[in-house]
């Protein structure tokens, strides 16, 4: 009854060497130096960012708007008498490019942004004030600087320039970690607020996912996820929630791309054994068991699907309360008792569920795994049975794809 394993089911790509594993390093040394040198220069390339030109174009407008308007209140403010120093900080330049370019990440996010610098201002207020050699004094404001705000959860690397201007600034540290420093700050995250929100960006934007209350089995959970950032142990600039949801789209596109082609006439089986709903009985399950089979799809003259009987409504009808053996209560109702259904459409399940032919083998996956569906009538455009898609048909393929993964790596 059961179709062969489907042919059709591309053979997965062989992965690309794992970089991290013991074998990479041998055969990396085993190369020509100079393919290695070239290898090694190819490092110093970036990779494209993966953006398009209306987010682009949405980057570069809101960069300007923000630091224009930051520009422009700092001025206003200077000029009220308010300071006597410089009015605006150069490295508000990279503030502006990971507020408006990069929303979600964890560096540009408000508490960051703004404690990262005015604390690393105040850092270099204390250094330039304690330590006189100014080239010390800015190397310790810079290290002082990271110290504090990794604990902090601050970290923004503009803090850093923040620290070692203050340094180098001969002037009052702390004056300047007030006006321009945190003033420039707070101006730069309102623009950036009001701008992301209206260009369709959430910032600020969540750092964390929420709880999943079930894990499918074989999924991975938030905890594999916290294991594989504490193994990695660096600095990652994209948030942990954003982390989660690029895992969770890449194995839905390995699920996919591994058997997101399989449609239902790949793994049918084919030609489907029916029977027309006044056929009795008798010779149904006589039938069923010639051809060891559990299901019979029930259709019409035209091969229009109007139902479904199992060996499970034989069972459901066979008086299970009568205290007699299974064998005898199943031959009293095929041979029929007074009282009792005698034909197929007495005791077939309707309406039946069915797919198309053309159909997505894995849109099936639900209807098995959920819809409490053992087998599934396939119909062609007209609704005509053309075949039956068991849990074993489904198994069987979702074991070739495992397999052939398997076989690559």
């Amino acid at each position: 009854m059961s179709a062969p394993p489907p042919s059709s089911i591309p053979p997965s790509p062989a992965p690309a060497p794992d970089p991290t594993s013991s074998s990479a390093p041998r055969a990396a040394a085993r190369l020509p130096p100079r393919v290695r040198i070239v290898r090694w220069l190819r490092h110093f390339w970036p990779a494209p960012l993966g953006i398009d030109g209306r987010e682009r174009l949405r980057f570069i407008v809101g960069a300007v708007l923000g630091i224009f308007l930051t520009a422009v209140l700092s001025r206003w403010w200077a000029g009220g008498g308010h300071a006597h120093g410089p009015w605006m900080l150069g490295a508000l330049g990279a503030s502006a490019v990971l507020v408006f370019g990069m929303p979600s990440s964890p560096l540009a996010q408000p508490w960051p942004v703004l404690g990262g610098s005015t604390l690393s201002a105040m850092v270099g207020a204390v250094c330039a004030a304690l330590v006189p050699d100014p080239a010390l004094a800015g190397a310790l404001a810079v290290g002082l600087a990271i110290a504090l705000m990794v604990p902090l959860r601050c970290l923004h690397p503009p803090g850093g320039s923040m620290a070692l201007y203050v340094v180098l600034t001969a002037g009052d540290g702390l004056h300047l970690a007030a006006f321009p420093v945190l003033f420039n700050v707070l101006v730069l995250l309102l623009a950036g607020v009001v701008y992301n929100s209206l260009t369709g960006r959430s910032y600020p934007h969540p750092q964390q996912s929420p709880a999943r209350t079930a894990v499918a089995k074989g999924a991975f959970a938030a905890s594999d996820v916290d294991a594989a950032l504490a193994h990695y142990n660096q600095v990652l600039d994209v948030s942990r929630a954003d982390l989660e949801g690029l895992l969770q789209l890449a194995g839905r596109a390995a699920f996919q791309r591994t058997l997101g082609e399989v449609r239902c006439a790949d793994i049918m089986s084919r030609p489907a054994m029916a029977v027309e709903q006044g056929i009795s009985l008798k010779d149904a399950w006589t039938l069923m068991r010639s051809e060891k089979i559990k299901a019979l799809p029930v259709v019409d003259a035209g091969r229009q699907v109007l139902g479904i009987v199992t060996v499970a409504d034989f069972m459901r009808l066979a008086n299970l309360d009568l205290h007699e053996g299974l064998g005898q209560r199943l031959r009293a109702l095929v041979k029929g008792r007074s009282g009792q259904p005698a034909s197929v459409g007495e005791i077939m399940s309707h309406p039946v569920q069915v797919a198309r032919v053309g159909q997505h083998a894995m849109d099936l996956v639900p209807l098995f795994s959920q819809g409490g569906h053992h087998h599934i009538p396939i119909v062609d455009e007209g609704g005509y049975l053309v075949g039956i898609i068991t849990q074993t048909d489904l198994v069987r393929t979702l074991a070739v794809a495992v397999q052939g993964q398997d076989t690559a790596a």
